[in-house]
């Protein structure tokens, strides 16, 4: 069974041409891993699908990277990507988890409540032999509203205040060597390190060994094991905001939802010269 906010390729080759299910690549690699997901999409995507990239939808005017857009912008863009209201939409990457939790996140802070992700992404509908396409996809404009959850995302002031105060527990989805500050960060010029309390959990933890979103019972166990307390809020955090919204998207997947990101995150706070700390 299919669990809440994930469809499985079973359920979306059944429902792939229904005019109310609009499918999204999402898409986004790290610049060192010389991979571009807007060329990868016009290579191969899913039939149907339009191309959302984190980056141009985004506040473009900001020195951190793809941070939140506007309502107004947001609401230009998905019209113009033929993405409306009262649609069901269905988001997946070429990794599958990398990237489409943060698409998904965008859309639950603007308001969208109809918004899943495809189990396993592109390489298990790929692995099945379904169908795939090329080149880009253009839909019909659509009418979009948006309405901003200003729960859902915290600032550097809001993560300060927690950080000195325990009123939410800080968590990093960093991998364990960044976080300690014994491997580098991936963004020139950015130290690795942590906030100090800030509590790790990597992002990997979450997914199983072939890249699968654990179950249920071992996302618990994940978060248990990392010292996270399910009873007390938590704000996620990350590099600059990708990796963090898995874990935004495993509580909700569980059934947690006081949780909320810190869309500047580990870049916004080594910029602000923010004290670092090192080690286990």
């Amino acid at each position: 069974m299919t669990r809440k906010h994930l469809v499985s390729t079973d359920w979306l080759a059944e429902h792939i041409e229904s005019p109310d299910v609009v499918l999204i690549d999402g898409s986004w690699y790290l610049e060192i891993t010389k991979r571009n997901g807007y060329e990868e999409y016009l290579e191969e995507h899913l039939p149907g699908a339009v191309y959302f990239d984190i980056d141009d939808i985004a506040d473009t005017a900001s020195t951190l990277p793809h941070m939140l857009p506007n309502t107004t912008v947001f609401a230009s863009k998905m019209r113009k990507l033929g993405i409306g209201d009262g649609q069901k939409i269905v988001i997946y990457d070429g990794e599958g988890y990398i990237s489409a939790p943060r698409v998904w996140w965008t859309f639950r802070l603007m308001g969208v409540t109809d918004v899943v992700i495809l189990e396993g992404g592109l390489p298990k509908w790929d692995d099945e032999q379904r169908p795939l396409d090329f080149g880009l996809v253009k839909r019909q404009e659509r009418h979009f509203t948006a309405r901003f959850d200003h729960g859902g995302v915290r600032d550097m002031d809001d993560v300060e205040k927690a950080l000195a105060t325990g009123s939410a527990q800080v968590v990093d989805t960093r991998a364990h060597g960044r976080f300690i500050g014994k491997d580098p960060e991936p963004r020139e010029g950015v130290a690795s390190g942590h906030m100090k309390g800030a509590i790790n959990l990597p992002g990997a933890d979450l997914l199983t060994i072939d890249g699968q979103l654990k179950d249920n019972d071992g996302i618990r166990a994940a978060i248990a094991e990392a010292g996270i307390d399910l009873s007390k809020p938590i704000i996620t955090s990350c590099g600059s905001g990708v990796t963090a919204s898995l874990l935004n998207f495993a509580l909700e997947v569980i059934g947690h939802h006081d949780h909320s990101l810190y869309d500047g995150s580990w870049t916004e706070w080594v910029v602000a010269g923010k004290p670092i700390e090192t080690g286990e």
